[in-house]
C-alpha cells in the first residue's frame, strides 16, 4: 500500500509540474497550433526542468505501481492510483495557489477515508496465475482500446471526451491486469507471452487517447471516464479471475472503501489537468 500511495503522489505531483512547464512553453513559443505546433511545444517543454522532473516522477510512479500490483489486489491499487487527483488538487493549491472550494477539500478527505478503509480490508494479492485465454483477452482489449479511439473521434465534443477518457482508463486497466499476468522476465518466456504485448499496447493506446481527450474536449469529462475505466473493470478481473480477496469478514468494508475513494476522485475530476494558466503566465513573465 505504501508503494501504491507513493505512485499516486508521484503521478499527482508530476501532473502539476508538467502542466506548468507545458503552458509556460506554449506562452513563450510564439503561438502555433495543430500537429506541428504540438511537436514544437513538446520540444520546448523538454528544455524546462519542471517538465523533466515530472517525467522522472512518472517513471518512479510506474515502478512503484508495478511493485504494488505484485503485492496487493488490483482493486486496492486502482483506487490508490485514482487518488492521484487528490494529490494534484493539494499540490496545485499549495504551490500554485489554485483555490479549492469547500466541496473539493471535502472530496480530498473522502478519498483519504476510502483509501483508509481499503487499507484495513485488503488481503494479499490473489495467487491465481491467469489462464492463457485471459492473456489473449487482454491483448484483444488493448486492440479494442485503439478501435474505441477511432470511433470516439467522430463524436461531438462532450461524448468524444468521455469516450476517449474511458478508453484511456481501460488501457491503463489493461496495464494493471497484465502486470499480474507476466510471471517471468526470462527473454524467451517474456516475448512469447501475449500479456507482454498487451501491456505495451494498452499503455501506449491509453497515453494517446488521454492526450487526445485533454486536448480536444472537457478535462473534467475525460478524467471522469478515465477514473471509471481504470478502476472498475480491472478490479472485477482481479476478483473473478486472479483470486484477489479481502481480509476475512471485511469484504463489505473493501467494497465501501473502493466506492468512496472512486467517488471522491470523480468529484476532483477537473484536476485531470492542473488548472494553472495564471501560474504558467507568471512563469513565462519571470523568465523574460
Amino acid at each position: 500500500m505504501v508503494c501504491a500511495l507513493g505512485a499516486a503522489v508521484c503521478f499527482g505531483t508530476a501532473t502539476v509540474f508538467q502542466a506548468v512547464a507545458a503552458r509556460a512553453a506554449a506562452g513563450s513559443g510564439g503561438g502555433g497550433t495543430g500537429a506541428g505546433g504540438d511537436a514544437a511545444l513538446l520540444l520546448r517543454a523538454l528544455r524546462q526542468w519542471r517538465y523533466l522532473l515530472g517525467l522522472g516522477l512518472d517513471g518512479l510512479g510506474f515502478v512503484l505501481q508495478i511493485v504494488a500490483l505484485r503485492s496487493l489486489p488490483i482493486y486496492a491499487v486502482g483506487a490508490a492510483l485514482a487518488s492521484s487527483l487528490a494529490v494534484t488538487a493539494v499540490v496545485a493549491a499549495r504551490l500554485l495557489r489554485v483555490r479549492l472550494s469547500g466541496t473539493e477539500w471535502a472530496a480530498v478527505g473522502v478519498v483519504c477515508a476510502g483509501l483508509g478503509m481499503l487499507g484495513l480490508a485488503s488481503g494479499a494479492e490473489g495467487h491465481q496465475a491467469g489462464s492463457a485465454a485471459l492473456k489473449w483477452a487482454m491483448l484483444a482489449a488493448g486492440l479494442a482500446v485503439l478501435a474505441l479511439g477511432a470511433v470516439a473521434g467522430r463524436l461531438p465534443e462532450r461524448g468524444r471526451a468521455l469516450l476517449l477518457g474511458l478508453g484511456a482508463g481501460l488501457g491503463f486497466g489493461v496495464v494493471e491486469v497484465t502486470v499480474r499476468l507476466i510471471d517471468s522476465l526470462a527473454p524467451l518466456t517474456l516475448f512469447t507471452n501475449p500479456a507482454t504485448y498487451a501491456l505495451v499496447l494498452g499503455g501506449g493506446a491509453a497515453f494517446l487517447l488521454l492526450t487526445s481527450a485533454l486536448q480536444r474536449g472537457s478535462v473534467t469529462t475525460a478524467t471522469a471516464g478515465l477514473v471509471i475505466g481504470e478502476t472498475i473493470g480491472p478490479a472485477a478481473v482481479g476478483v473473478v479471475w486472479l483470486g484477489d480477496r479481502t481480509r476475512d469478514g471485511l469484504a463489505w468494508l473493501a467494497v465501501l472503501g473502493f466506492a468512496v475513494a472512486v467517488a471522491g476522485a470523480l468529484a476532483l475530476a477537473r484536476f485531470g489537468e492542473a488548472p494553472v494558466e495564471e501560474a504558467a503566465e507568471e512563469e513565462t513573465a519571470g523568465s523574460v
